[in-house]
């Protein structure tokens, strides 16, 4: 048994669950999982299930720490203050429950106030606690690991939407995987302060404005979903799952008839004549008609806008509400980690699946983006002797091999510079803004000249951050080289260190001068960065000597 935490810091409220929970049983796998093999995909279903969880403490605090952040672009001090003295009860909560593993995450509010950081700086010197601010596309990978612990999601095709104060995440989910994830700035707090901070009735001019509003924020990931939707036999979404505090709320004020096999729901056309009703009425006569809590009272006008737009643009009368959110899915990768362990082969799995999809949108080589990334990796474990980076690091460089051209959209000359803006400003889900950086400064450095202290992208980055950055992309550089011209001239690659040699062993076409030539060409930077001279080896089964200028040292 482990004793779990997690700590959600919204816009709105500040909400911590310390759960106990227990490994996950064989059966709980489903047939066909193999304990000597991780993660989800790994067997018929998604991976362990934990649920449910054992509540020891749950606690919430009405912090809006939104407040102003969407209108002005700051933390005010006496709210950071309450969130602080909020967090100091949480942290001792969690001592006195002698919790094991705890994560406490940010959102929107915290992401983008100015002053974030030192909202993070505070909660640490306060509060003992490691505050990490989470971007939305890590929002929605953990409100999904919720949704999948709870609903039997199988096979169908599911859009997941999660309302918070700042932001809104929609996630396309088909079978096993996310086909779209996006993080919207449609949220219950940003609107109130924006459109209805007067908190008189809503009239017909003001949600008229709301709705144009969200429409218009939505219309280009609904034109993308519905792009996605197309490509499936017979189109359209099978279940449309709502995560978040109003959802839960207008569950309970707008039943579906019947019980759903995913548990509650919301009937749409009930929701839709409340929101009438509640938009004729003041926050305070809504607190006191429907018993809600003043902080719900005035977000769940804009929530039940946002879901009804969403309903009626896939045609959905129902919308299932499952009862977890983001702090349910803190706590089940919390409890993957605690009992399983890293899943390196399901993060690459997904990993790999948002590079794709980005660069998809970008109209990318992607054989050629596939067969770098296979050297890349190839390369990295055969040097792993003299790199010592990790599993996580191969990941990484992956994505960085798979995407290193995606330039090309902009412009071919520079592509190396475009592939890093590319990187650097898109949402790949399951990658962290600090390994998103990393991603991007690998990718630039695949060509041209190597990493510089004068480069502010270098610059920023940590001193074991540009270490890495210096081995990987020394990597990529040759895996990159061994496919000049996007032709698939070598079709193996493997690598071996004698002394401070790199012996490559290559298997491809007998034509692949070029390619042998510009491998050394650009192995001046894994000379620097690892200490490696590199020679070439053919290893076809009809071995011929190398061209001279493909020798180390030529």
């Amino acid at each position: 048994m482990a004793r779990l935490a997690a700590i959600d810091i919204g816009s709105n409220a500040i909400r911590l669950r310390i759960v106990d929970v227990d490994p996950p049983a064989l059966g709980a796998f489903g047939a066909g999982w193999d304990p000597a093999l991780p993660g989800p995909s790994n067997g018929p279903l998604e991976g362990p299930r934990f649920h449910p969880f054992r509540d020891v403490h749950v606690d919430r605090a009405s912090v809006r720490l939104g407040h102003d952040v969407f209108t002005k672009g700051r933390l005010e001090s006496g709210v950071i203050g309450a969130a602080c003295e909020a967090l100091r009860r949480f942290r001792a909560a969690m001592d006195a429950a002698k919790v094991d593993r705890y994560r406490a995450v940010a959102t929107s509010a915290a992401r983008e106030a100015q002053n974030g950081d030192l909202f993070v700086e505070r909660a640490a010197r306060e509060a003992g606690l490691h505050i990490e601010v989470i971007e939305g596309v890590e929002e929605a990978r953990l409100v999904q690991l919720a949704v999948r612990e709870r609903v039997a999601l199988g096979e169908r095709t599911a859009l997941l939407v999660d309302i918070g104060g700042g932001s809104t995440e929609l996630t396309l989910l088909r079978g096993r995987g996310a086909v779209f994830s996006r993080s919207l700035p449609v949220g219950t707090v940003r609107m109130v302060e924006t459109f209805l901070e007067d908190r008189r009735p809503i009239d017909a001019s003001h949600r008229r404005l709301v709705e144009e509003y969200v429409d218009r924020v939505m219309v280009e990931a609904t034109r993308e979903i519905t792009e996605l939707l197309g490509e499936r036999a017979g189109s359209g979404i099978d279940l449309l799952v709502g995560t978040g505090g109003n959802i839960e709320t207008l569950a309970d004020l707008c039943p579906a008839p019947g019980s759903p096999p995913e548990g509650r729901a919301i009937d749409v056309a009930a929701m839709s004549r409340l929101l009438d009703e509640m938009s004729a009425r003041t926050p305070e006569e809504r607190a006191q008609i429907y018993g809600l809590r003043p902080d719900r009272a005035d977000t769940i006008v804009p929530a039940a806008t946002v879901l009804r737009r969403i309903a009626r643009a896939f045609a959905q009368p129902l919308i299932v509400a499952p009862g977890v959110g983001l702090k349910e899915g803190v706590l089940v990768d919390l409890a993957h980690a605690h009992f399983v362990g890293p899943d390196f082969r399901g993060e690459t799995a997904a990993v790999t699946d948002a590079c794709t999809r980005l660069g998809r949108r970008y109209h990318f080589d992607e054989q050629h983006g596939a067969l770098v990334a296979r050297f890349a990796e190839r390369l990295f474990d055969d040097l792993a002797p003299r790199h010592r980076l990790g599993p996580r690091d191969r990941i990484l460089l992956r994505a960085a091999a798979l995407l290193h051209d995606v330039g090309d959209f902009v412009r071919y000359e520079g592509h190396h510079k475009h592939s890093y803006y590319i990187i650097i400003h898109s949402d790949l889900m399951g990658l962290s803004p600090e390994e998103r950086a990393l991603v991007a400064n690998i990718a630039r450095y695949h060509r041209k000249s190597p990493p510089s202290m004068e480069h502010d992208n270098f610059r920023a980055l940590s001193r074991d951050a540009r270490a890495k950055v210096k081995a990987m992309a020394s990597i990529l550089r040759i895996a990159d080289a061994l496919d000049r011209e996007h032709r698939a001239k070598v079709a193996e690659v493997t690598g071996r260190i004698e002394n401070d040699t790199l012996v490559l062993e290559v298997q491809g076409a007998e034509d692949r001068a070029l390619e042998e030539w510009t491998v050394v060409a650009k192995a001046g930077m894994l000379r620097e960065a690892l200490g490696l001279e590199v020679r070439i080896i053919d290893a076809s089964p009809r071995s011929h000597p190398p061209p001279a200028a493909a020798t180390a040292g030529s």
